[in-house]
């Protein structure tokens, strides 16, 4: 029976990601800096190609995603990326995969933002809290309690997250649209950049006391 839902998922992200439209392609890295002389440095946007002829099936394929992610950890949740780092063949095509596991009551895949995909996912186990952020100056907040069988989608750049508020394990699989949708986690961002930033800063844009702000980028 899990081999069906399985099955389900996968046909379901597939097919979401049928249509394309026409446009400039969209930046694979957070930036490319352009040069004059191309015998400095050379980093296309994406990855060089492999010759066709030379492509094999191990270039398309990536096993275990049946396997639960462990989730003994401060956020109680796994996320297994499937990104062109993973399957080569991936390269130009516009897609990549994940799996999030998430432990009983609490487990958390905190808010964060993908800087070049929109995510839909699907539950296939469990019972998910999920939302997202609209941007100003609305700042709303869209949430749904999703179970088993059920679909939510995440549009590209907002905020988001996935909370388990279930007794048992839960279990997701999210399509996104592009082959490196990139990750910034907000508060590991914000608190824990490297080199940090001024608690000045941060004091004043979360008006809070600046021990606070200290304590917080010691976490992260």
């Amino acid at each position: 029976m899990k081999g069906v839902h399985f099955l389900v998922a996968f046909v379901l992200l597939a097919l979401a990601f049928t249509f394309a439209s026409a446009s400039d392609p969209s930046p694979l890295q957070d930036f490319c800096v352009a040069i004059n002389n191309t015998n400095d440095a050379v980093f296309v946007n994406g990855k060089f190609c492999k010759d066709p002829k030379l492509a094999t099936a191990n270039d398309f394929f990536f096993p275990g995603l049946n396997i639960p992610g462990n989730t003994a950890n401060q956020l109680g949740s796994k996320v297994t990326l499937v990104t062109v780092e993973q399957i080569l063949g991936l390269n130009t095509l516009g897609i990549s995969l994940a799996r999030l596991d998430f432990a009983p009551y609490g487990g958390l895949n905190p808010p964060h933002t993908h800087p070049r995909a929109t995510e839909i996912l699907v539950v296939l186990e469990g019972t998910l809290y999920v939302g997202f952020v609209t941007s100003n100056p609305d700042n709303r907040l869209i949430t749904k309690v999703l179970y088993p069988g059920d679909v939510f989608v995440f549009p590209i750049g907002l905020i988001h997250f996935q909370f388990n508020i279930g007794n048992t394990n839960a279990v997701a699989f999210s399509g996104l649209s592009s082959q490196n949708p990139g990750l910034i986690p907000i508060a590991n961002a914000v608190f824990g950049s490297n080199p940090p930033i001024n608690p000045d800063v941060l004091a004043k844009a979360f008006q809070l006391d600046k021990t606070v702000v200290t304590y917080l980028q010691s976490r992260f």
